[in-house]
C-alpha cells in the first residue's frame, strides 16, 4: 500500500508511534522517526523497521523547537529525497486541576502537542505543494472533542490539533494533498500504564478495554494510503464508543 513512499512519525520511537511506524513499514514505506530523548528506544525500534527490509532513520528532535524542526526536516529530505507522509504523533501530558497546574506546564504541552505539529506542517508543506500529492495525520485525543479533569493544557492542545487539521485541510486540498485527524481514547501505552487497570474507568468504555496502538495504527494505515483519497477535514474517533 505504501511500497516507496517515505513517512516522517513524530513520537515514532515507542508507544502508538512505534506502532505506526512499523505497520507503515510493513507495507513497504521508508520511515523517518523523530524522538524527544530515549536514544536506545529509538535504535531498537528504528532496527525493527531496517529489518523489515525498508530504510529507517531516527532523529532526536525537540519538536517544540522550530529552530530544530527546520533543521530535522531538511536533513530528512536530504536523507530520503523527499517526504510523502507526515504523522504529528508527539505528544506530552502534565496534568493537574487548573489551580494548582503551573503556566510553564501548560505552556510546554501546547508547544509540543499543537505547536510542534504546527512547525512539522510549516516545514513540509511547500514539500507536499510542490509534487501536489501528500498525507498528514494529526494524533489528537477524544480529550480535544469533549474536555478531562485535570487536562486542561492536554485538552486545550488537541482541540487545538483539530482546528489546525481542518485549517490545513482547506488550505491544501486543491494540490491534492489530505489533512485528517485521529481522536484516539484510552490507548495500552506507557503514558496510560498506572490506568489500564483502573476498572472505574474502563466501565466508562462500552467496549470494556483500552485500545492497543496497532488499533491507531490500523486506522493511520488507510489515511496513509490511497484508498482514503477523497477523504480531508476529518476527525476520526477510535475510542471503543468512549465518546458518542
Amino acid at each position: 500500500m505504501l511500497k516507496g513512499k517515505t513517512a516522517i512519525v513524530t513520537g515514532g520511537s515507542r508507544g502508538i508511534g512505534a506502532a505506526i511506524c512499523k505497520r507503515f513499514a510493513e507495507q513497504g514505506a521508508n520511515i523517518a522517526l523523530l524522538y524527544a530523548g530515549n536514544t536506545q528506544k529509538a535504535e531498537e525500534t528504528k532496527a525493527a523497521l531496517q529489518e523489515m527490509g525498508v530504510k529507517a532513520e531516527a532523529y532526536q528532535c525537540n519538536v517544540a523547537d522550530a529552530e530544530q524542526v527546520a533543521a530535522v526536516c531538511k536533513q530528512i529530505i536530504k536523507d530520503f529525497g523527499g517526504a510523502d507522509i507526515l504523522v504529528n504523533n508527539a505528544g506530552i501530558t502534565k496534568d493537574k486541576l487548573v489551580p494548582m497546574m503551573k503556566v510553564p506546564d501548560f505552556d510546554s504541552v501546547v508547544d509540543t502537542n499543537l505547536k510542534g505539529a504546527f512547525y512539522m506542517i510549516k516545514q513540509l508543506y511547500p514539500v507536499f505543494m510542490k509534487q501536489k500529492s501528500g498525507k498528514i495525520i494529526n494524533i489528537s485525543s477524544v480529550s480535544g472533542l469533549m474536555g478531562n479533569p485535570g487536562q486542561t493544557n492536554y485538552s486545550a492542545s488537541k482541540a487545538g490539533l483539530i482546528g489546525l487539521t481542518k485549517s490545513v485541510a482547506k488550505e491544501l486540498a486543491s494540490r491534492n494533498v489530505n489533512c485528517n485527524a485521529i481522536a484516539p481514547g484510552f490507548v495500552a501505552t506507557d503514558m496510560t500504564e498506572n490506568l489500564s487497570e483502573n476498572n472505574a474507568l474502563v466501565d466508562h468504555i462500552p467496549m470494556k478495554r483500552f485500545a492497543q496502538p496497532e488499533d491507531i495504527a490500523n486506522l493511520a494505515l488507510f489515511l496513509a494510503s490511497d484508498q482514503s483519497d477523497y477523504i480531508t477535514g476529518e476527525v476520526i474517533r477510535i475510542d471503543g464508543g468512549l465518546a458518542m
